[in-house]
């Protein structure tokens, strides 16, 4: 049943954002309740468990549909390509208690807030859902369902001071607090009695318990047994590491939900009370001293220094500042533009230093409660995970419903054959339902998840931890790695190579570093010791590395006092630098840094304003070279600045400019904007740092070429940097061109720009320019036919590329040849880039520190963190050692992984099917197999291989394809219906050639050999023969009906094809280490089939009545054992032969004319027929309406917190 969305009926909740889900609304009906609860009785609760689920079928039967302000349960689905359905049931919260009098109503307060929107006038009560944790609330003007937790977006920098800078009143509070919940991040234990129900509902469980119980109603105790043994250890198992992730994210979280906060009240003042009853709109007071914040807040007065470690897995501490007081109409967030975080302080962080300003206190307004805030969206990440979707499992399902099909038809069969020849109707059921169980293995999921451990403690002695196990499989499908470059590629930290100073328009002699001499005074000096955001916390210089690095070089320290008397200003918290005992000598006491202006991604520089002690004034300015040359009086950058800027940034070094300018007297610091401080500046060189690769960087990205894996470098790096460090690790050929495409917003207008210029290195100069020569442009055209072409562009770029060109966009990104160095490019950029490759059908990895990389790591097939910090919870894989050497191993061991999955399918199927097929044939008689037959065949044959099968590692070396991501394969299903019929033809041929032997008698099981062995004990014989004839017909008895030459036969043949199979599909090369190597199973198929051999040719009556075997003459076992090693034999030659025949079926593709459907594959096919691709010194221009790609940066980012990588 699908859903008609009509208007009042259906919403949609979060709309844009990443959990974004529609919602309809029904009321629940009497009548309908009644009959479903009757239903529940007469089904024995088959129909509870079936809308247990399938929750939509529930609200579908119980309820009808109506308008959202009228229900009372909704059904929400999820609007990605799963469409998950959830119900959820309308709750009512009273306010009615708090607000006694019209002046008691929060309009007064707030006129257009969600509180005052939400409250019913007449009963004063709220009508909410809580999903996902998050508590959602009615509006009634609206006619919608809103989020409440949060302070809403539309308040301007100057209404947030305004409103709530004197904070709220105690009612305003109590009213919020009621309606918003309370502002804890509360993840409780699951009792471990709620883990086990719910895993036991299970559909495979309860399949499990089905076929259990049937088998206890044929005697068959013994594997009954063994199932609910291993089911119990899978059950425990998975309870008890459900139940250590439950403690261990309730460890994370609960330190955070009781902290004493000091709150500051309109009237009341400031007062004291626990962190849980804080709501958005309260001002917080932050004190001196350490302190743990509980919620996100903006800072709306003072200055923090805050240790984000907990969400971005850097140390470094991060300077926050207040917001600004702009009178403006725009929203806070849209005015402050991508440096809002700046302001923000979020929860789960520390504030580990507070500078007061002039107003005296520093405050914060709640911005987030609860399970809003960036540490709650991650622990909801957790939580929450975003499904997968991934062909192998999609197919298992297609598969399972096909043996489901397949078994079907077998019922058919059995009630046919039994009730046809007079059976009871009883054990005409009985026999029809152990089809099911012999079709449906009821060990796969069992065995598949085997193989899942395995891989998983594999990759753990290699130092990679995963905490998605279903996601190992996904890595052998990996085609594109993205990798961050800092930290990544290159060592963490930075060295200070040289210094260029500027001088009156002129670069000057060049200062390398380490030097025998030390900086001389001067303003390049000043801006070292001074231009950065280096605090002293716990003993120690902590900082970003390139200043903790620049502020050594000068061998000042810094003085880190409380209180400092600076004239003009008043008593004020203010970080003093001063001469170390190594440094040369300064002609002043120290520097005062008055007032910081914080790195900024968007701006790509910081500033501050310092003071010498006893002297004037001054701004320091370093970031981008180009940035902060376009902010220098022009006279006074040097003209071949830009020369320069390229030869350096060609050789692989991070450069930073720096500039500075004197203050006019008497001005105070804190009064100044940033466009004031940062104009009208003075040059004064580049300070240039040099960010080693790491040493195995270089063979791990040369391998992952080898094996035609795409790696993607994503940096927020200058470009020209990129580009190099690019060259140097191999990810760009030396034969090979790079393509600089530049977009750029036209001044005014809603239209863009995009041109395409080749970046090309002039051997004859030592620096890479943009060349445009006819020469250069016909070889560069010859590398661009051939294909050896790479594309660099900027994170600014890329964003307008999406915007105004959406229809270049998969050209840019497409076709294994292009390697693209996304450069500049902030974290939700970063997650938006990898899910844009996903739709191109590649099969994404993301490497990268785990600092700024949260979102991507959990948006891609693959996240791979390099960091041990808290942060790294958002990605499925972590690795102990902070080396790229983990991708290559991860990679193998996911392929390892996959193709061990695909032989546990094809065996297990194989299996099943053989049981079925042997099964079957024996019905025709009124016969079947014994307890002890199934028992050895299901238990000491197919568990013990089950087992061991995936033992096997992963073969060392990446080949250049990957196995297949489908069950439904040409190759395979090939392989399994060559297998199915081989069986089939074997079973057949040993069922009708038995009843032509001459000593064959359907009556009489001893004939043949008493026939050939007289010597044979009469006792035997007689008192088998005696049982019979009490018993009536051999065949048609149940003690010894299963004694027959048919049934030893079919039984002996599939127990050993069940061997052959299992050694047939056994794969090694090129994915997983030969099967030789694998001693277990070597030994254990070795043992199985001496036994069976055993079985075949001993002839001991006890082990024979035991097995209701019979003896049958020695030639006829030497045919036996004639037809499996032909079926042997045959199968191996086709596995081998013709599936894994790669050639062969690559020949046939090209036959065909079959091309792959992968959205990438279809675009390089374009691409290589499109001779005017990609254009050259080309610029075109968009004429039409931009598109909002807002939706697309977010990622799975959390909307408030977006950790920057530093470029300073």
């Amino acid at each position: 049943m699908g859903e008609n969305p009509a208007k009042s009926h259906y919403a949609q909740l979060n709309q844009g954002e990443e959990n974004e889900m529609e919602i309809f609304g029904y009321k629940t009906q009497g009548c309908r309740k009644a009959l479903c609860i009757a239903g529940y009785i007469l089904s024995c609760g088959a129909l509870l468990l079936l809308f247990y689920w399938k929750p939509e079928w529930d609200v579908w039967a119980n309820c009808t549909r109506c308008s959202l302000g009228e229900a009372d349960v909704v059904l929400l689905r999820t609007t990605d390509e799963f469409r998950i359905y959830s119900r959820k049931t309308v709750t009512w919260i009273s306010v009615s208690a708090l607000i006694r009098s019209r002046s008691d109503y929060p309009a007064t307060a707030e006129e257009d807030s969600i509180f005052s929107k939400a409250i019913m006038k007449t009963s004063l009560q709220v009508k909410s859902i809580q999903v996902q944790k998050i508590r959602y609330v009615w509006n009634i003007y609206a006619k919608e369902f809103q989020k409440v937790g949060v302070l809403e977006d539309h308040h301007t920098c100057s209404a947030i001071h305004a409103k709530f800078g004197s904070g709220l009143t105690c009612n305003e509070q109590n009213v919020r607090r009621v309606i918003c919940g309370p502002n804890t991040i509360d993840v409780p234990v699951i009792p471990v009695w709620k883990l086990l129900i719910k895993e036991v509902l299970n559909p495979f469980y309860v399949f499990q318990l089905f076929s259990v119980c049937l088998w206890f109603a044929e005697d068959y105790m013994e594997y009954a047994t063994a199932i609910i043994i291993m089911s119990l250890l899978s059950i425990f198992l998975t309870v008890y590491d459900l139940r250590q992730q439950s403690i261990k994210l309730h460890r994370l979280v609960e330190s955070h939900n009781n902290i004493m906060v000091t709150v500051c009240r309109s009237t009341e003042g400031f007062q004291e009370l626990e962190s849980h009853h804080l709501v958005p709109g309260d001002t917080l007071v932050l004190k001196e001293g350490k302190t743990l914040l509980p919620c996100d807040a903006i800072l709306i007065s003072g200055q923090c220094i805050v240790n984000e470690s907990m969400l971005t897995g850097e140390s470094i501490p991060v300077t926050k500042t207040h917001l600004p007081q702009a009178d403006n109409f725009k929203p806070w967030r849209m005015h402050c533009a991508e440096d809002y975080k700046k302001h923000v302080l979020f929860c789960g962080t520390e504030v580990i230093q507070t500078k007061a300003d002039d107003r005296g206190v520093v405050k914060a307004v709640v911005l987030r409660t609860g399970f809003n805030t960036a540490k709650g969206d991650l622990v909801r990440s957790i939580l929450y995970p975003k499904p997968m979707n991934f062909k192998l499992y999609r197919d298992a399902l297609r598969f399972l419903m096909c043996l489901i099909a397949f078994a079907a038809i077998g019922m058919i069969y059995a009630v046919c054959v039994f009730a046809l020849n007079g059976e009871e109707a009883g054990e005409v059921v009985k026999k029809a339902l152990d089809v099911i169980t012999i079709a449906v293995p009821p060990a796969l999921p069992a065995a598949l998840t085997t193989g899942i451990i395995y891989t998983q403690r594999r990759l753990k002695k290699k130092g990679i931890f995963c905490i998605s196990p279903q996601r190992i499989n996904m890595c052998g499908q990996l085609n594109l790695i993205c990798f961050d470059k800092t930290g990544t590629l290159t060592e963490d930290g930075l060295d200070l190579w040289g210094l260029l100073p500027s001088e009156r328009n002129c670069f000057q002699d060049i200062h390398s570093f380490p030097a025998d001499h030390s900086l001389p005074w001067g303003p390049v000096f000043r801006a070292m010791a001074v231009c950065h955001s280096l605090i002293v916390w716990q003993g120690k210089i902590q900082g970003d590395p390139l200043d903790v690095k620049m502020f050594e070089a000068t061998n000042w320290v810094i003085d880190d006092s409380s209180g400092h008397q600076i004239e003009g200003q008043g008593s004020t918290h203010a970080t003093i630098v001063r001469p170390g005992p190594k440094a040369s000598s300064a002609p002043v006491e120290g520097i005062t840094i008055l007032h910081q202006f914080p790195f900024s991604s968007a701006l790509q520089r910081m500033s501050v304003i310092a003071q010498e002690i006893g002297g004037e004034q001054q701004v320091f300015t370093k970031g981008a070279p180009e940035m902060v040359a376009m902010l220098c009086r022009a006279e006074t950058v040097p003209s071949n600045f830009e020369s320069k800027l390229l030869l350096y940034t060609a050789q692989g070094f991070r450069v930073i400019g720096l500039a500075c300018k004197s203050l006019q007297a008497g001005k105070q610091s804190t009064d100044l904007t940033r466009e004031e401080v940062e104009s009208d500046l003075t040059f004064l060189g580049l300070l240039i740092m040099e960010n080693r690769l790491k040493r195995e960087t270089k063979p791990v990205l040369e391998e992952l070429t080898a094996a035609h894996i795409r790696s993607v470098m994503v940096t927020g790096d200058n470009i020209q940097t990129a580009v190099t460090v690019a060259k140097n690790a191999g990810m760009i050929s030396p034969t090979n061109r790079v393509i600089l495409v530049e977009a750029n917003q036209m001044p005014g207008s809603f239209s863009a720009s995009i041109t395409w210029k080749p970046l090309e290195e002039d051997k004859t100069e030592n620096y890479r320019s943009l060349e445009d020569d006819s020469q250069t442009e016909r070889r560069i055209r010859l590398a661009l036919e051939s294909g050896q072409y790479h594309f660099a562009m900027s994170g600014k770029s890329y964003q307008i590329v999406a915007q105004h060109f959406r229809h270049l966009l998969p050209k840019v990104r497409s076709g294994l040849f292009i390697i693209i160095n996304w450069s500049r490019m902030s974290p939700g950029q970063k997650s938006s880039l990898v899910e844009e490759f996903q739709k191109l059908d590649y099969f994404v990895g993301m490497c990268g520190d785990g600092a700024n990389d949260c979102g991507a790591l959990k948006v891609a097939h693959a996240g791979i963190s390099l960091s041990e910090q808290e942060a790294s919870v958002a990605s499925p894989f972590t690795s102990q050692t902070p080396s790229i050497a983990c991708v290559p191993e991860l990679i193998r061991e996911g392929r390892a992984a996959l193709v061990t999955s695909f032989c546990m399918f094809k065996y297990m199927a194989l299996y099943s099917t053989i049981q079925y097929l042997g099964v079957l044939l024996l019905y025709w008689q009124l016969n079947s197999f014994g307890n002890y037959q199934f028992l050895f065949q299901d238990l000491a044959i197919t568990t013990v291989i089950g087992v061991t099968m995936s033992f096997t590692g992963a073969y060392p070396k990446l080949v250049p394809y990957r196995p297949p991501s489908q069950l439904i394969s040409p190759p395979l299903l090939l392989s399994v219906v060559l297998n199915i019929l081989f069986s089939l033809s074997m079973q057949i041929f040993g069922f009708v050639v038995v009843q032509e032997q001459p000593w064959y008698s359907k009556t009489d099981i001893h004939s043949a050999c008493l026939s050939m062995n007289n010597h044979m004990e009469n006792y035997s014989s007689i008192s088998s023969l005696g049982l019979h004839g009490i018993r009536g017909e051999a065949l048609e008895q149940t003690a010894n009906g299963y004694k027959s030459y048919e049934n030893t036969t079919v039984w002996l043949l599939s127990t050993i094809n069940c061997l052959i199979v299992a050694l047939v599909f056994s794969k090694g090369k090129p994915f997983r280490q030969p099967i030789y190597t694998n001693y277990v199973f070597i030994l254990v198929l070795t043992g199985q089939l001496g036994i069976c051999l055993f079985l075949v040719f001993a002839d001991i009556d006890d082990l024979y009545s035991k097995m209701d075997l019979v003896c049958t003459p020695t030639t006829w076992r030497i045919s036996m054992v004639i037809m499996l090693a032909v079926t042997l034999a045959v199968s191996f030659l086709v596995e081998e032969a013709v599936i894994e025949n790669r050639p062969l079926w690559l020949l046939l593709k090209k036959t065909f004319r079959y091309h792959s459907k992968s959205h990438y594959k279809k675009l390089q096919r374009v691409v290589e027929q499109d001779s005017a691709w990609p254009p050259l010194n080309e610029t075109f221009f968009s004429d039409s309406v931009a598109i909002s790609v807002e939706r697309n940066m977010g990622g799975h980012s959390n909307p408030t917190f977006d950790s920057n990588e530093d470029t300073l």
